[in-house]
């Protein structure tokens, strides 16, 4: 598996957009995943002249955009409007891939109202998707946390534009293995995000420094490489939302180093 390892703007919530990418590049990153643009969630509605400042910075910063992450819920009101506008906004940026989340979902029989809902969502951006070059990946995260659920959508829109992004965590905290998710999604996933973490005696979760939480991030990596993953793996170092954990200073050289090691090793 090639080692084309990004990491998020999500570890940088204080910095500007110049500043992130350039110590990415520094520490020795591939790409870069744009969650943040000057510490600031990306605004679908971004102006013309604020979106070639931004094709300025990245252009100077040197790292390609592996994929632009929206804040959309497919079951949301709406979503297809911000959708095709962060289209848009990955073309500008010759980005792959947008990411977004599934959303909520009812328990039977209702559930099923919620997939086919989702779904027309994305069969509806799939011919501009097309058209621009730009794929979209459904996270395993919220309600789509669990691998089966991100499954359940994909099987209702078998476009090879729409995906899967695999976030390491979330379906480890509802309990499914690696070998579970790749079973559901193994070729329809279109960017692998890491991050580890280990429960606290309270029940809640800790993002820890890779290799030092319980997260089988070694599993998943493994099992991507033996079928033939050819996309990008990014480290989501969430600071943003967890302020207490190590600066990007420590924790993405640290994972970078560590990732390296087990894609240059047989896994």
């Amino acid at each position: 598996m090639p080692s084309r390892i990004a990491f998020s703007t999500l570890a940088f919530p204080d910095a500007t957009l110049a500043a992130a990418v350039s110590a990415g590049r520094r520490w020795g990153y591939s790409g870069v995943e744009l969650r943040l643009i000057d510490g600031e969630l990306i605004d679908p509605a971004m102006p013309a002249a604020r979106r070639a400042q931004v094709r300025r910075t990245l252009a100077a910063g040197g790292l390609p955009v592996v994929a632009v992450d929206s804040s959309i819920r497919l079951t949301g009101d709406d979503p297809g409007a911000d959708l095709r506008r962060f289209l848009q906004l990955a073309s500008d940026r010759e980005a792959p891939l947008v990411r977004v989340f599934g959303g909520d979902l009812d328990p039977p029989p209702a559930r099923q109202d919620r997939l086919r809902a989702a779904a027309r969502v994305l069969e509806e951006a799939a011919p501009l998707a097309a058209r621009l070059g730009v794929a979209i990946g459904v996270e395993t995260h919220d309600a789509f946390s669990a691998s089966s659920a991100v499954a359940d959508l994909l099987t209702l829109v078998p476009s090879d534009l729409v995906g899967a992004v695999w976030d390491s965590h979330h379906p480890h905290r509802v309990g499914e293995t690696p070998a579970a998710v790749y079973a559901n999604l193994g070729p329809r996933v279109l960017l692998a995000q890491v991050k580890d973490a280990r429960r606290t005696p309270d029940g809640d979760w800790l993002l820890v420094l890779l290799g030092a939480g319980e997260v089988p991030v070694r599993d998943m990596l493994g099992l991507l490489a033996a079928g033939g993953y050819r996309h990008w793996i990014s480290v989501e170092w969430e600071k943003r939302w967890h302020p207490e954990i190590e600066e990007p200073e420590v924790a993405l050289p640290q994972h970078l180093e560590l990732l390296t090691a087990w894609l240059q090793s047989d896994l």
